[in-house]
């Protein structure tokens, strides 16, 4: 990756078949991250894209992918790249509980028991965009 699209909005997308999650990432912060059903995916995509006008979108590309991919580059005038996204979904149950951790009586929670209290599926997006910029991203505070 080049250091000028270190500065530009890049959209990480979790495809599925219920439920889809987004990511939007500028540099090395999270500035918005949201599950959608996948019904709404792609309207959400363009409006995201009219108000943060990213270069790209960053995809996994397993569970219906291909058909994801052919929506969005019919939906945006970016390219659609795709990244491994095996064992993503394990990786962002450790991500969620860095991202956010575990409060109360919670803490007491060996990790390996601990279940999230909310589908992934955005944390998901956060994790592609990670392996594809090679660096881990920040949650901005500004969200």
């Amino acid at each position: 990756m080049t250091e000028m699209s270190r500065t530009k909005y890049l959209l990480g997308f979790d495809p599925g078949r219920d439920k889809c999650g987004l990511a939007l990432a500028l540099g090395q912060e999270v500035v918005r991250h949201e599950v959608v059903a996948s019904d709404r995916a792609i309207a959400c995509v363009q409006e995201w894209y009219a108000a943060y006008p990213f270069e790209a979108v960053i995809m996994g590309n397993q569970t219906t992918s291909r058909q994801w991919q052919h929506q969005l580059q019919a939906a945006l005038a970016v390219p659609v790249i795709s990244v491994n996204e095996r064992n993503s979904t394990l990786e962002a149950r450790d991500r969620y509980w860095q991202l956010f951790p575990p409060q109360g009586w919670q803490r007491l929670i060996p990790k390996g028991l601990r279940v999230p209290p909310r589908p992934l599926d955005d944390i998901v997006a956060i994790v592609l965009l990670e392996r594809y910029c090679g660096y881990p991203l920040l949650l901005s505070k500004r969200q």
